[in-house]
């Protein structure tokens, strides 16, 4: 039996669980800190050389670890460093958005193999949407040309309330009274993981992007809604089922707009993606020109952003206001949290200067001086990748059991 079927075997005890926990432990450590001697694995784990040697010839003999020359010292024998075999497994990540679906595959060292972005697609909360993403995956699946025995995982990202422990959505493909990582594990043939997209996003973004040695980051994704995802003493903070982050439905606004929550005054009403292309609709329909005022009503976010980079002035306008509204709710955020990092993500963040300068002077305006004094605000670079990378990082991590 290898390593990746002891860890889905549940009926291991004695001597064999205690191996299978060492090896998990050893793989974790590459992971998380890169390659390492047998005296530097013995040391971390309390371990003896002939144990560590023992379990590392095992990995060997598994293909998960490999041997990476030897380190150069000053005198003396000199000791061979092991790590992981990139090649020998791989992790899916798909992040769903609401017109479209990014697809990526990650070997065991986090490295994006091949990606799929920008795949059209639209999110219902009905059987044939859900159908329609199953068959985009394992399209994905054969034309990566990776055997399917090698993929220990997927991770789904979708929009909404998601727990992640129980593989439960509360928002999207909840027809059904079992988990959808269920019903996605039994229609795709592998096990499914199920992630918040803004969450997933910021795992991506704390491990791969902007994050620095900070240890207290948020990452506001500004999409056609607002999700946000929260670091704290660096790790990932859920909140009790799993649902905290939910920054786009603070009651911040005494108007009437219904929310896609079913409550009004939400922050998303007048922030979001969808709350931006409402406004635009409206001020076309009121006498505003545009040069995209000929086919307002089938206007998208994207469209918008690219009509404000093209100098059109009511885009930017209603880019600014969206941005005042943002800076005025993360102005909140500053007051309670006392970041170090704010990161921006999304659609709506590629509008660049034309968001973040007047999303600032909210930001400035309404949160105490004292404490936004110490906060940075970066946007992400990252792009559609973060969530891909998030979502690969998530599921290897859950397989593997690595904190």
């Amino acid at each position: 039996m290898n390593f990746f079927e002891e860890i889905n075997n549940s009926s291991l005890n004695g001597v064999a669980l205690k191996n299978l926990y060492t090896k998990r432990s050893i793989v974790s450590y590459f992971a998380k800190n890169g390659n390492a001697t047998i005296a530097d694995l013995a040391k971390v784990f309390s371990l003896s050389t002939p144990k560590v040697n023992s379990v590392l010839a095992e990995l060997m003999e598994d293909g998960i670890v490999k041997e990476y020359g030897k380190v150069d010292t000053a005198g003396g024998r000199r000791p061979t460093i092991y790590g992981l075999e990139a090649n020998s497994c791989f992790f899916i990540g798909v992040d769903v958005k609401q017109d479209y679906v990014n697809l990526g595959i990650s070997d065991l060292q986090s490295n994006l193999q091949k990606t799929q972005y920008n795949l059209a697609y639209e999110l219902k909360n009905d059987q044939q949407s859900l159908e329609q993403l199953c068959q985009l995956i394992e399209e994905f699946v054969k034309q990566s040309k990776v055997p399917k025995n090698k993929i220990l995982g997927l991770c789904l990202n979708l929009t909404g309330r998601i727990n992640h422990r129980t593989g439960y959505s509360y928002s999207f493909f909840n027809f059904q009274e079992e988990p959808l990582s269920n019903v996605l594990e039994s229609r795709l043939g592998m096990k499914v993981y199920l992630e918040n997209d803004s969450r997933a996003m910021a795992v991506g973004e704390f491990n791969f992007g902007s994050v620095k040695d900070e240890q207290n980051v948020l990452f506001i994704n500004l999409d056609h809604g607002i999700g946000m995802g929260v670091m704290i003493d660096g790790a990932i903070y859920y909140g009790k089922s799993g649902f905290a982050g939910e920054f786009g439905h603070l009651p911040v606004y005494n108007n009437e707009i219904i929310c896609h929550c079913g409550k009004k005054g939400c922050l998303e009403t007048e922030a979001a993606g969808w709350a931006l292309v409402r406004k635009f609709q409206e001020k076309i329909q009121a006498g505003s020109s545009s040069i995209l005022e000929g086919n307002a009503e089938d206007v998208k976010l994207e469209d918008i952003i690219q009509a404000a980079k093209n100098d059109d002035n009511l885009a930017i306008e209603l880019i600014g206001e969206v941005g005042s509204h943002l800076g005025r709710g993360i102005a909140l955020l500053i007051n309670i949290f006392n970041p170090e990092l704010i990161i921006l993500g999304g659609q709506i963040a590629s509008a660049g200067d034309y968001l973040k300068l007047p999303l600032k002077m909210a930001w400035n305006k309404y949160s105490l001086s004292v404490v936004n004094s110490d906060t940075l605000l970066k946007t992400s670079h990252l792009g559609d990748a973060a969530g891909l990378l998030g979502a690969c990082l998530i599921v290897r991590n859950k397989v593997l059991e690595i904190e």
